[in-house]
């Protein structure tokens, strides 16, 4: 059984917790945000008026990385991998306003967009490829030989 503690409003202080969960919370949220399957990264610290969704993905041979990029000119797109990041930059621009019309809403974002990741140490830098398909750039990033798998087969006595 539990023993009992003598209650004392003056050593109990609740803003002291609330910043301290307040603090883990922030804590776990930005390791959220910076994490890479594997190893940790960190983002670009860059502002841009808008952020294209990705998806990241790994096989024995590659990883890839799927942007959203619709309704933006393969021209307007520029794909670097320097000092062990990869960028991707680029523009949607907006619709001018023609005579008569009228918008309504506008929900979609605008503007420019930079996306930088650090790529893991298996990356062959010198071999990464990207595509541009219909509104997505899938850029191909292989792992370098001695970091493919390698199955050995182990005899059991």
């Amino acid at each position: 059984m539990g023993s009992l503690i003598r209650w004392d409003p003056f050593r109990w202080d609740p803003f002291k917790e609330i910043e301290k969960e307040m603090q883990e919370l922030t804590d776990r949220f930005s390791r959220m945000l910076t994490r890479w399957p594997g190893r940790s990264t960190r983002e670009s610290l860059t502002v841009a008026e808008w952020s294209p969704s990705v998806d990241i993905a790994e096989t024995d041979s590659e990883y890839t990385i799927k942007a959203e990029i619709p309704e933006v000119d393969k021209k307007d797109v520029k794909v670097t991998v320097q000092d062990g990041y990869l960028s991707i930059q680029g523009e949607r621009k907006q619709e001018k306003e023609e005579k008569g019309k009228r918008f309504h809403r506008v929900e979609r974002s605008y503007g420019s967009f930079l996306r930088s990741f650090e790529l893991p140490d298996d990356v062959d830098q010198e071999k990464v490829k990207a595509e541009f398909k219909e509104g997505m750039l899938i850029v191909h990033l292989p792992k370098t030989e001695q970091a493919k798998a390698k199955t050995i087969e182990i005899k059991v006595e």
